[in-house]
């Protein structure tokens, strides 16, 4: 079992930034594909970025493109969230997940063994 503890979120006012953390334990992390998505109220969850096990290639979201960044660091067993010019509407709850890299890269939430707890971002206007 892998477990991924995430943290970083929280109240911030439109046009703030926030910075989500999520450390890994328990698998050799350098050995998962990681991402982020997100779940606002009555949504699905959705796929936000995610990264290769290597940190070589990033995927993003077309909204969060430019805004949002990701980034890992595989001695620390933890990828980081970086979030931008916030607004409204990219309050939710954040969750990250863990894609063993044996398996082909996706955006897809059913290819995510496994989740963290998730952390509720809150952007006021």
């Amino acid at each position: 079992q892998m477990q991924l503890v995430e943290s970083g979120g929280g109240l911030v006012q439109a046009g703030g930034s926030l910075r989500l953390s999520c450390a890994a334990s328990g698998r050799t992390f350098r050995n998962y594909h990681m991402g982020w998505f997100r779940q606002a109220p009555g949504q699905e969850r959705e796929f936000v970025t995610a990264i290769t096990w290597s940190g070589d290639s990033t995927f993003y979201l077309d909204s969060v493109k430019g805004r949002f960044t990701i980034s890992r660091d595989n001695p620390k067993n933890t990828v980081y969230l970086q979030m931008n010019s916030l607004k409204p509407e990219h309050t939710a709850v954040y969750y990250c997940a863990a894609a063993y890299y044996g398996s082909p890269f996706s955006q897809r939430v059913t290819s995510y063994e496994y989740w963290g707890q998730g952390t509720q971002d809150t952007v006021s206007s």
